[in-house]
């Protein structure tokens, strides 16, 4: 099993910054993904950025490049999202997941219980 702990969420003005962590548990290691998705309001949850553990190879939604960057640090076993010129379209609540067999356009195993950012226009 894997425990996952998202943080980092808030409200913030459009235009501003916000940076998530994800602070992993348990069993899982250099080979896993660790991604982040969000679900808005009355929408199916998508998917917004992941990355290896073993190369920090990055993998975005168009909908993000540019704007967002995901990054790790192995020592702490935490991933992050360093969300920039945020837009009230990106308002969500924004889970972090991990799997062991991930590729783009799938889901993965585990999930936090996720972190609600809200961006006010």
């Amino acid at each position: 099993q894997v425990q996952l702990v998202e943080s980092g969420g808030g409200l913030v003005q459009a235009g501003g910054s916000l940076r998530l962590s994800c602070a992993a548990s348990g069993r899982f290691s250099i080979w896993y993904t660790m991604g982040w998705f969000r679900q808005a309001p009355g929408k199916e949850r998508e998917f917004v950025a992941a990355i290896q553990w073993s190369d920090g190879i990055p993998y975005y939604a168009d909908s993000v490049k540019g704007r967002f960057t995901v990054s790790r640090d192995n020592a702490k076993n935490t991933v992050y999202l360093q969300m920039n010129s945020l837009k009230s379209e990106d308002t969500a609540v924004y889970y972090c997941a991990t799997d062991s067999n991930w590729s783009p356009g799938r889901g993965m195993d585990y999930w936090g219980k996720g972190t609600l950012v809200t961006v006010s226009s």
